[in-house]
């Protein structure tokens, strides 16, 4: 076998579609139900090699003012010095350190999430990729969803107000679930 032979195709790199892409959350409120949200622009993009999953690597980008709870109040108040601080930290950001698994079964990516300017590691857990297909602008598409859980209190979150009865109004635990739509051109 030459050297020729032992080249592998490189990674093929995608692009996050912000149209069609966000990371929702959910947390409780006062201890009794669960408030959602959602990150509605998300960028990024995701190189995927074919021969060898794990030399996949994922960056994407998430600008914390377009945070949405459906409560303007409350959306100010996230955006506030209170919890995500936009003015300091306006950006979200999360990059790949480890990817394991298969296409077809499923992704654990390993990567630093970055919130409030504090960087810890999380696990994402990715369902299967779609099938890719071609859509009529010339371009590919696949699609994916991840998840994960963190305690906002590890990225400097840590506002709260303890409650008469017992308990406090937010939770600590964030259920974050991110729906990416990634593209490329046909070429």
């Amino acid at each position: 076998m030459s050297p020729k032979d032992d080249i592998s195709a490189p990674p093929v790199q995608w692009k996050i579609d912000p149209a069609h892409s966000a990371a929702h959350f959910s947390v409780r409120h006062m201890m009794v139900s669960n408030v959602r949200g959602e990150f509605g622009k998300v960028s990024g993009t995701v190189n995927l090699d074919r021969e060898d999953i794990r030399r996949s690597t994922v960056e994407a980008s998430i600008d914390a003012a377009s945070i949405q709870t459906r409560e303007a109040a409350r959306d100010k108040h996230l955006r506030s010095a209170d919890f995500l601080d936009i003015d300091r930290f306006p950006v979200i950001t999360f990059k790949s350190k480890k990817v394991d698994g298969t296409r077809e079964s499923g992704l654990a990516v390993t990567g630093d999430l970055t919130i409030h300017g504090v960087t810890r590691e999380v696990v994402l857990t990715v369902e299967p990729l779609s099938e890719e297909v071609a859509d009529p602008y010339g371009n590919f598409r696949i699609g994916t969803s991840a998840t994960t859980r963190i305690d906002r209190r590890d990225f400097g979150l840590t506002w709260n107000a303890a409650l008469e009865t017992g308990g406090v109004l937010v939770g600590t635990e964030v259920k974050i679930t991110v729906e990416v739509e990634l593209t490329r051109p046909a070429k």
